[in-house]
Formats: structure tokens, C-alpha cells, sequence
């Protein structure tokens, strides 16, 4: 069994009360210890394969219309949110292409790092801070606390 197995993935989007096919037939596993790279022209479907498999279609007119996902072989399409949210951010990630996109500037980096560790770690705030400050130090931020 791959850590990540993703079959005959399609997704397409609502046009005019019509679905129209975008990505069509992606398959691929990722075993343990294994790193994939997602290559392709502008345009070709490569972030909307990687936002269906972390669930962040939802709200949008994007959806995925045949397929399978499995992370360590829980299908990950019909597993309640609550539980997909268990996985995601904490043994599940994705690094988006965009930085403006992942952190919002009007807020410090290191409430936005106390907030992740507090949904995903089950931290009180003080606990979460002290794991930012040292995450912070870690990668040499001047004065973290």
C-alpha cells in the first residue's frame, strides 16, 4: 500500500450549468520516503490535482468528478471533514506557490504559526508559542519572541 494513491482522478468545473472536464485521468502513488515531483505547462491542472487531494475545492465551482484519493489507504473523498481536517496540516500538508496566498500580511507570522499549532498539535496558546519562537529560531528569524 503507497502512503498516497491517487486513481483515475478528474475534475471539472461548472460552466453555464455544464461540467467541463480540466483534468482528466491522473494516477499516481507516492510511497514512503518517496518525493513526486508535479511537472507541467501553465495551465495544465497540476495545483487543481494538488488542491482536490488536500480538499480545498470546496466553495468553488471546481469539483472532482471520477477518482479515487487515499492517504494510507483511507479514502480520503469520503471521509467526514472533521476527520480529513485530523490529517491535513498536521501528517498532510501542501506548500502553495504563492507566499501573499499561504500567510496574511496583516497579522504576525508568529500568531499565524501559534494558531496552525494549535488546531493541528492540541497546544494551550503558551505551549504553542514557546514551539513558535523556537520554529522561528530555527530558521534564524532575528528576536523571535
Amino acid at each position: 500500500m503507497a502512503l498516497l494513491e491517487v486513481e483515475n482522478l478528474e475534475i471539472a468545473v461548472s460552466y453555464k450549468g455544464k461540467l467541463l472536464p480540466i483534468v482528466q485521468g491522473v494516477s499516481f502513488d507516492v510511497d514512503d520516503n518517496e518525493t513526486l515531483g508535479i511537472v507541467g505547462e501553465s495551465g495544465c491542472g497540476k495545483s487543481l490535482t494538488s488542491l482536490a487531494i488536500m480538499g480545498l475545492l470546496g466553495g468553488t465551482t471546481v469539483r472532482i468528478t471520477n477518482g479515487n484519493i487515499r492517504f494510507e489507504g483511507v479514502d480520503l473523498l469520503t471521509l467526514p471533514e472533521k476527520d480529513r481536517r485530523t490529517i491535513m496540516g498536521n501528517r498532510m500538508a501542501m506548500i502553495f506557490q504563492e507566499p501573499m496566498t499561504s500567510l496574511n500580511p496583516v497579522y504576525r507570522i508568529g500568531d499565524q504559526i501559534i494558531e496552525n499549532l494549535r488546531q493541528h498539535e492540541n497546544l494551550s496558546y503558551a505551549k504553542a508559542r514557546d514551539r513558535a519562537v523556537e520554529l522561528l529560531t530555527l530558521v534564524r528569524i532575528p528576536n523571535p519572541g
